[in-house]
């Protein structure tokens, strides 16, 4: 059912086609973008779920045994992710094999991961950010760092991925935001630390874990503003004004008064 929704939004960035959803562009944006690099031209109808797609080249979109390819390879990394997140935080490899074990094998996972929908683009990321959060706490020890530093700003791009798929993804913001806040009262604690010390921890924080992903957040948004120029069935959600913008529109470069 949802493949119908979320391939006809791919289609809909394939062929700048304006649209409107409830969920922040990425998602789309790149289902769209892995369909155009693998040779879907975006003529899927995506009418009722089973249509066969016939001669269509879906799979870049899907990922189709054996192609494994957009939404199944992010699935996939979601087993690699888990071994590295339960390794780093135990130091027991028997752990970390088990979590890599029970996620090969759910069939949840392996369901998702087949389909064009957003939940393994979700999932990436948000492990994604509980991974680079746990290496980042990690290097606690060297701070500054070049490896420290990789993972705070990676740990804030997967916070901007998560929540550019699906707004579901504040919950890993949520999860962050107490660990950063448990560093920093930590760090304010340590009296070995100057309070200069400590301003370049908070605003290292605040740089990489809140304007990073409010910039790439709205970087995404401009880019689908910028890619969506056509008239499609999200014109009427938006102003007369905007609606002249978008080629093919009856208002299209029509003058409208304030």
């Amino acid at each position: 059912w949802d493949e119908t929704h979320f391939g006809k939004m791919g289609s809909y960035y394939i062929n700048r086609t304006f649209f409107f959803d409830v969920h922040p562009p990425l998602g789309k944006m790149l289902i769209g973008l892995a369909g155009y690099l693998s040779g879907y031209d975006g003529t899927f109808p995506f009418q009722k779920p089973g249509d066969r797609y016939e001669q269509h080249n879906y799979v870049g979109m899907r990922g189709v045994r054996p192609h494994r390819l957009f939404c199944a390879f992010l699935g996939s990394c979601l087993v690699p992710f888990a071994y590295l997140t339960v390794l780093e935080l135990s130091k027991s490899l028997p752990a970390a094999l088990l979590t890599a074990f029970i996620l090969i094998f759910d069939t949840g996972c392996i369901t998702l991961s087949q389909y064009i929908l957003l939940d393994p683009i979700l999932m990436f990321f948000l492990m994604g950010a509980v991974l680079s959060m746990v290496k980042c706490n990690s290097c606690a020890d060297r701070p500054f760092s070049a490896s420290w530093w990789f993972w705070l700003s990676l740990t804030g791009v997967n916070l901007a991925g998560a929540i550019g798929v699906k707004f579901v993804g504040l919950f890993v913001v949520l999860l962050v935001g107490l660990n950063t806040i448990y560093d920093l009262w930590d760090l304010l604690g340590n009296l070995s630390l100057s309070l200069v010390v400590f301003g370049k921890h908070f605003l290292a924080r605040v740089l990489c874990l809140i304007l990073l992903p409010l910039a790439l957040y709205t970087a995404m948004f401009a880019v689908h503003f910028t890619v969506l120029n056509k008239s499609g069935p999200g014109d009427g959600f938006f102003s007369s004004a905007f609606q002249s913008q978008l080629i093919g529109n009856n208002l299209h470069n029509v003058s409208v008064p304030e």
